[in-house]
């Protein structure tokens, strides 16, 4: 399964760090649940995620890397992501890996949840 919806995450992950919603967004089922890292919760649909990535960026500078999948036993799939975070001001807030757990429905992401790494 890995290697089936990597593309699709490496679609969202390319958007995303392009600031291109809409391109994101075509990866995503319309009622995708999604994990909120930034202001902790979850949110659900597109326009929510369209709203919090809105509010996200006037604040921050994310940019998220795809380092490694792994389809877990559920057939759920890990996605091990090397994450840069800076302030509008460049200052690097944070720079390591954490875990996206994605699920899938028709070939498009369902759910995202967020695990740490553990060292």
């Amino acid at each position: 399964m890995a290697t089936e919806f990597q593309k699709i995450i490496e679609k969202a992950y390319g958007a995303f760090n392009d600031r291109n919603i809409q391109a994101a967004l075509e990866t995503m089922q319309p009622n995708v649940q999604w994990s909120k890292a930034w202001e902790g919760g979850y949110i659900s649909g597109h326009d929510e995620i369209n709203a919090y990535w809105t509010r996200q960026w006037k604040e921050i500078n994310p940019k998220v890397y795809p380092t490694e999948f792994n389809e877990r036993p559920n057939g759920s799939l890990e996605v091990v992501v090397h994450q840069i975070v800076k302030d509008l001001e460049d200052k690097l807030m944070f720079d390591g890996s954490v875990k996206h757990i994605y699920t899938f429905e028709n070939n498009l992401i369902n759910t995202m949840d967020i695990e740490l790494v553990e060292e």
